[in-house]
């Protein structure tokens, strides 16, 4: 794993398809603002509805000095220059470059253009200079756009005839019966023109119409500037994304890609065989995020995991221990009893295997028992019942069994039910295990006594007797697997499983138990206890 971080650096991309995935995603929503900003071209239209504003004011200034001329009476004819000379006007006035004038009389004949007259570029104004840098970024990205824009853009109408005499003729009849009239097209070489018409009027009566036409691409270089400025900023945008983007996938993917690596090692065998020693997750917890869960999820998973392999080792090795007891004692006596001769004997060691034998059975059901209590609990569903009545029928039935040994059973149980949740089964098992035990540790002349109370969002469940009590060394040993403190009259009767598998039960319930001695008072801790209790708390 430290290999692995010192060869990817920064971030991976090649081997980290999140990274791959958080850069692609957040460039495809730059891109797309971008294009919808170019496709919907807001700064073209603009400029197009300014410049034939333009072009409309322009074309009514030069029909009014061909107005002001027109005598008040009399015959006007453009076309024999009577009233008024267009050819004389249209020289005399001082035109830029690149716009035409065109002069139609009322049956649209050309009687008067601009076309081939000498013309010099008008004198650049102070502070008034055009910007026309450009880079080579935006120069390539400009080509594509145009490109692309030639096949979406709806005004894109290629192939229009250029002449400057059609375009303005197109508008003659319009113009001089509806007035003022406008076009915008694109020439053969894809430059944006305009065309206007309005009509020349003495009076109502129209006399001839006059139109304008633009040089092609008056404005594109505008547009140009404008889109460059835009791809500027969407090449700087660009950049900054995909920075921003690789410190948050080295923030994201790097970290999911070590806990990966720390989880696959656990599962490679090959790696096991290369590093023995236990899986180490990253400790990530201090991250206040989402990754920093699952890294305290993860270590907290595996610690569990390793800690039920060492509890499965531990219990392997102590059923190892505790069948050999009983097998050692089965091969001393099946070799003694080879060699002896005298009946008497012979039925002594019969008893004795056959001790050893109801012994083994017993452990190895128990152990059976023990080792699928786990997933039995998982699997079985929890239902609501009285414990209450469940204790109360235990009672009833174990304590005929005490009264037949001399034992004086005492069942305290509240009258109200008290219902919780949980596995009815086990939690019998459970009961029923610690009132067996305390009527074998009982003799003729003592008590037991099971009793029940509520506090608040639980329930203690006390069994208590007047036996020998619990050694005090054994305390915190009675429920740990095949701890057994018996009597010797009563040694290979029991297992020690079953303290064991009830505070496994317990504690599956959410719930806790424990043992305690019963003292004439809680002052001398030294004094003989006169009986042992067993509480378990359970929650409501």
């Amino acid at each position: 794993m430290r290999s692995r971080r010192e060869r990817r650096g920064y971030v991976s991309l090649n081997r980290s398809p999140l990274a791959r995935k958080i850069i692609t995603f957040n460039l495809m929503a730059l891109i797309f603002l971008v294009a919808g900003v170019l496709f919907l071209n807001p700064f073209r239209d603009s400029l197009v509805f300014q410049r034939e504003a333009g072009l409309v004011a322009e074309a009514e200034l030069i029909a009014d000095v061909f107005e002001a001329q027109l005598p008040e009476r009399g015959e006007i004819n453009l076309a024999a220059q009577i009233g008024v000379n267009p050819a004389e006007t249209l020289a005399g006035l001082d035109l830029p470059v690149g716009m035409e004038v065109f002069v139609f009389d009322t049956s649209e004949r050309l009687v008067a253009t601009t076309v081939g007259q000498p013309r010099e570029p008008a004198a650049a104004l102070e502070g008034i200079q055009k910007n026309e840098r450009s880079t080579l970024i935006t120069d390539f990205l400009n080509k594509i756009w145009e490109g692309i824009s030639g096949l979406l853009s709806p005004e894109a109408e290629n192939g229009e005839e250029s002449d400057f005499e059609a375009r303005a003729r197109a508008l003659i009849t319009d113009a001089a019966s509806e007035g003022a009239q406008s076009n915008t097209g694109r020439t053969e070489d894809g430059g944006t023109s305009f065309s206007v018409a309005t009509p020349i009027e003495r009076g109502d009566t129209v006399v001839g119409v006059l139109a304008i036409t633009s040089a092609a691409g008056e404005i594109d270089q505008l547009v140009r500037q404008e889109r460059e400025q835009v791809l500027q900023m969407f090449v700087i945008a660009i950049l900054v994304s995909i920075g921003l983007s690789l410190v948050l996938a080295s923030t994201i993917a790097n970290p999911l890609s070590d806990l990966a690596a720390a989880a696959e090692l656990g599962r490679d065998k090959d790696a096991r065989k290369m590093s023995p020693s236990r899986i180490r997750i990253p400790d990530l917890t201090a991250r206040p995020d989402e990754i920093g869960r699952l890294s305290g999820a993860l270590r907290g998973m595996v610690a569990a995991l390793y800690d039920r392999i060492d509890a499965n080792e531990q219990f392997a090795a102590d059923v190892a221990h505790e069948i050999k007891n009983p097998l050692a004692s089965l091969r001393s006596a099946v070799g003694t009893l080879r060699v002896a001769r005298k009946a008497e004997q012979r039925d002594k060691l019969l008893d004795v295997i056959d001790h050893d034998v109801r012994r083994l059975d017993r452990l190895v059901s128990d152990i059976s028992n023990a080792s699928r209590l786990d997933s039995e609990l998982v699997k079985e569903d929890e239902e609501s019942f009285n414990l209450l009545k469940m204790l109360s029928n235990l009672t009833a039935y174990l304590g005929e069994e005490a009264g037949r040994r001399g034992v004086v059973f005492i069942s305290d149980l509240p009258s109200e039910p008290i219902v919780i949740q949980g596995l009815e089964p086990r939690l019998a098992q459970v009961f029923v295990n610690l009132i067996t035990n305390a009527i074998s540790f009982c003799e003729d002349g003592d008590a037991i006594r099971v009793w029940a109370r509520r506090r608040d969002n639980r329930v203690l469940v006390v069994v208590e007797d007047t036996g020998p009590g619990i050694p005090d060394q054994a305390l915190h040993k009675i429920f740990n697997r095949f701890y057994s403190e018996r009597p010797e009259g009563q040694f290979g009767n029991n297992s020690g499983l079953g303290l064991a598998i009830s505070k496994q039960i317990i504690e599956a319930h959410g719930g806790v138990i424990w043992a305690e001695n019963i003292r004439p008072t809680d002052a001398d801790i030294t004094s003989e206890p006169l009986g042992a209790r067993f509480v378990v708390g359970l929650p409501i």
